[in-house]
């Protein structure tokens, strides 16, 4: 059973002249934790806004737990929780007021629905007497969380919710989610972070305004049949500039020490590569065959759009 469903979403700023989201449909099941993956301004902020209600779409529709998100606002605010990707909760409040006051606008307390954040909450609780405007990076994004959950919503929105924070929170945040999901809330969470990919059910890819594979990470990747190596040399710099002029290149970019090359299919002799690169001057040159990863294929999508 799909939870969200989304069907031919289209939204454009400044009087048609930005598009943000171009024809997109989707299909998200009930009690999955879904990631929206892509780079700033792909358009995962604005399709959360209207799945939210915040935004009406220039063209398409789309329904959260069968409501309509035109037609039945009222409705979807009530169980959906949203974290937006800037911290947005009062920075005058306590972590405790906070909480309660959001209790408050739904209708609910915290005691009712404490089991659903106590996991979350007995970690930022020593602290709730403090500002919110005061608290670190990781404490302000599990009180965010907190507030988000503290009606005990059907879907829950977040809205790349470990941007800015230390590898520690992220993790930490990661094993959070898995343990909503376990408690049957479906889960949709944008990133900029192509790791996450691999924590998440399954994953739509974004760029530009478009839905470019929707799969789970291992089918995305499966679909990847580029011929990919690895090279390495002494200049760098210099090397990714003579591999973009190899005969055989497709494609040549930087990735951390080392240079991903996609070479032609039936491109297989690395000793001639190897050869090249050496009379080009290149010394202790290292290449070897590897796997298309979801950096590699994000590229290689975005090219073939």
């Amino acid at each position: 059973m799909s939870e969200v469903i989304i069907e031919n979403i289209s939204k454009t700023y400044e009087k048609g002249s930005i598009k943000a989201l171009d024809n997109i449909s989707l299909k998200i099941r009930s009690g999955e934790l879904f990631g929206l993956i892509g780079a700033d301004g792909a358009g995962k902020t604005t399709l959360f806004r209207i799945l939210t209600t915040l935004l009406i779409p220039d063209s398409g529709k789309a329904t959260v737990a069968g409501f309509d998100t035109v037609k039945d606002l009222n409705e979807i605010r009530k169980i959906v929780g949203y974290m937006p990707g800037k911290f947005s909760l009062y920075q005058d409040l306590s972590i405790e007021e906070n909480l309660a006051f959001f209790a408050t606008v739904f209708g609910t307390t915290i005691e009712q629905n404490y089991d659903l954040i106590k996991d979350i909450y007995i970690q930022i609780e020593p602290f709730k007497k403090r500002l919110a405007g005061k608290l670190s990076g990781g404490m302000k994004q599990k009180l965010a969380l907190c507030c988000a959950l503290i009606h005990e919503p059907k879907v829950l929105f977040l809205d790349e919710p470990t941007t800015g924070v230390d590898p520690v929170s992220r993790k930490e945040f990661w094993e959070m989610l898995q343990r909503l999901k376990e408690r049957g809330i479906t889960i949709i969470v944008s990133t900029p972070y192509m790791d996450e990919a691999k924590l998440c059910d399954r994953i739509a890819l974004i760029q530009n305004a478009k839905i470019l594979d929707v799969d789970t990470l291992a089918g995305i990747l499966n679909k990847n049949k580029q011929n990919l190596f690895a090279v390495q040399a002494d200049n760098m710099y210099q090397l990714l500039k003579d591999l973009r002029g190899f005969s055989d290149t497709i494609t040549c970019f930087a990735f951390g020490q080392k240079h991903h090359v996609q070479l032609n299919d039936d491109f297989t002799n690395t000793q001639l590569l190897s050869n090249y690169l050496t009379n080009k001057g290149h010394q202790n040159i290292h290449i070897e065959s590897i796997k298309p990863d979801i950096e590699d294929t994000f590229i290689k999508l975005m090219q073939d759009a």
